[in-house]
């Protein structure tokens, strides 16, 4: 299913929101700027859902420890920037959201879920390009730790 480990991450650029001291910051992001260190690609299914907001709201109180690793965090969902700036306001996520309206990105992965938007996955990046781990769920209920990820970092 999708991309495999050991590829190169299909670039993109997208819109994003961060948000920090409860004041939102947009720019776009682009996945082969950061080359040099990894990147923690977190794709989720919805802005507001309890599962998404438990991972993103947990991804960010560890975003110092993924720091320490060198490796930035990026939520990336299928809403427009209004909804992930609402979200990331009221439930304080401090790590950038990217939006991915069109679903390109969601389909680059091979993460679609037909009907229901995306599979909840994780992408490591390594500060190669390459995909150094992932993890896609077959069902969204459920997401990988912040810890679990850390300590995939700490194996580069």
């Amino acid at each position: 299913m999708g991309l495999h480990e050991g590829v190169v991450a299909p670039d993109f650029t997208l819109p994003g929101v961060q948000v920090k001291d409860g004041y939102a910051r947009r720019k776009t992001y682009t996945l082969s700027e950061q080359r040099g260190h990894p990147v923690v690609l977190a794709f989720y299914p919805a802005d507001e859902s309890a599962t998404c907001t438990a991972q993103l709201c947990s991804y960010s109180e560890k975003l110092a420890d993924f720091a320490q690793l060198g490796a930035e965090v990026w939520g990336i969902g299928l809403q427009d920037l209004a909804s992930h700036e609402t979200f990331a306001i009221k439930e304080d996520v401090t790590l950038p959201l990217l939006s991915d309206a069109d679903g390109r990105v969601v389909d680059a992965y091979g993460i679609r879920l037909p009907g229901l938007g995306l599979r909840r996955s994780v992408f490591l990046i390594g500060a190669d390009g390459l995909i150094k781990w992932k993890h896609v769920a077959l069902v969204g209920a459920t997401f990988r730790s912040a810890t679990s990820i850390r300590e995939q970092l700490a194996k580069l």
